[in-house]
């Protein structure tokens, strides 16, 4: 999916202002993926919970029949933001840092289990 350059903001850190769209492509949205492992166990630390929510996300985008490549948008939740900089390294790991999805990110209070660090949400436009 094309980005647009804009002559007002500033360069990004990782995302695109905006992506564009394809006429005529399906898109998917996802539930919001968390750091919940099969067994139910959640794992320590950023890394590791950010690493588990986007090979969630990657299987929930796969079963509709998109790959990361296809991600248009990503919406993060996350209850600190001091350690953003793991979160992205992690995040550039499945995302194509060439042409980065837009992307939004919201601090919150907590998430819906005592633990959690991290929630994401995706936007894919797979071609028709």
């Amino acid at each position: 999916m094309p980005t647009l350059d804009f002559p007002g903001p500033p360069a990004l850190n990782g995302y695109s202002q905006a992506v564009v769209v394809a006429a005529g492509s399906r898109l998917i949205h996802t539930s919001g993926q968390v750091a919940i492992d099969a067994d139910g166990t959640i794992p320590e630390g950023w890394e590791a919970q950010t690493r588990l929510v986007f090979r969630n996300l990657g299987e929930v985008l796969a079963s509709a029949g998109a790959t990361w490549a296809d991600v248009v948008k990503l919406t993060w939740f996350v209850t600190d933001t001091t350690d953003l900089a793991t979160v992205r390294k992690v995040r550039d790991e499945f995302v194509d840092v060439t042409r980065p999805p837009a992307s939004s990110l919201v601090q919150v209070a907590g998430l819906f289990r005592p633990g959690l660090l991290v929630e994401v949400e995706a936007v894919a436009a797979v071609p028709a």
